[in-house]
């Protein structure tokens, strides 16, 4: 009887001498939060108290090493490789957004530089191409010929006489709006284009909007969609800014390698009397 209790006392000591010692080598791998720890401690762990959380520690500590190389590298590709390697994990969402606002340089890439849908996000003309579709089919040398007859018909049918003034006050007018809308804020800023759908930028201005709070204050996000040769993207942009806030947002989220495009105002249309 003496001896079953002191078996059952010895048994008693040793596992707790096991528990201890476990427990002193958990918070030795958690003080040194390495891959190589972790490793080290489920192999001489493989079915302890703390393994499930080992191995999930070992999991998070592999996507941020991959997630980092992913940003480094910052290509398509990179992005692409994270997501089949994490389809569900801490950085998939945001792998994701950067995969799909590659998608804008894709579609834009046939866009000579300086081009108004680079510049502006509209498909309107740029500034100052006045060039007609039939002077421009007509070649180099026909531009006098093609003009002669209309010139004959002006000369032909006398118009009435017109006062300058008169028809200078809407050039003015449509000066002066301008004007006024560069000073009240005509600049604009794209956040990025996602081919996922609508849903898919309103999460990120959600994102964006809880992430940088005072940066973005009292921005109000459209979404813009845009089909192409590569399917529709639909642009996150918020418009109303001055020139100085749109580049200085754009210059605060690419310094945390968030994508910002600042948007230049329309072209004015042109004026008629």
């Amino acid at each position: 009887m003496n001896k079953a209790i002191l078996a059952g006392c010895c048994a008693a000591l040793l596992m707790l001498s096991a528990c201890s010692r476990q427990q002193s080598d958990w918070e030795k791998t958690r003080a040194a939060n390495t891959t190589d720890a972790y490793e080290q401690f489920l192999k001489k762990y493989p079915s302890g108290e703390f393994t499930a959380q080992a191995r999930a520690r070992v999991k998070e500590l592999y996507e941020e090493r991959d997630w980092q190389k992913a940003r480094d590298t910052d290509t398509q590709d990179a992005y692409q490789a994270f997501l089949k390697q994490y389809p569900e994990g801490k950085w998939t969402e945001e792998a994701r957004i950067r995969v799909e606002n590659f998608s804008l340089a894709q579609a834009t890439s046939g866009t000579p530089p300086g081009g108004a849908d680079i510049a502006n996000g509209s498909g309107n003309p740029a500034a100052g191409d006045t060039t007609t579709p039939s002077a421009a089919a007509a070649g180099p040398g026909a531009p006098a010929t093609a003009a002669k007859p209309q010139a004959e018909s002006a000369t032909a049918t006398a118009a009435p006489p017109t006062n300058p003034a008169k028809l200078a006050k809407p050039a003015k007018a449509a000066a002066s709006a301008a004007s006024k809308a560069a000073a009240g804020g005509s600049y604009g800023i794209q956040l990025g284009a996602f081919k996922s759908g609508e849903a898919a930028a309103k999460r990120r201005w959600a994102h964006l909007k809880t992430k940088y709070p005072k940066l973005l204050a009292g921005l109000s996000p459209t979404v813009s969609p845009k089909t192409g040769p590569h399917g529709t993207l639909y642009r996150l942009q918020a418009q109303g800014l001055s020139e100085k806030r749109a580049h200085a947002i754009c210059k605060t989220l690419k310094a945390t390698s968030q994508p910002c495009v600042p948007l230049r105002p329309a072209p004015p249309s042109s004026a008629t009397s």
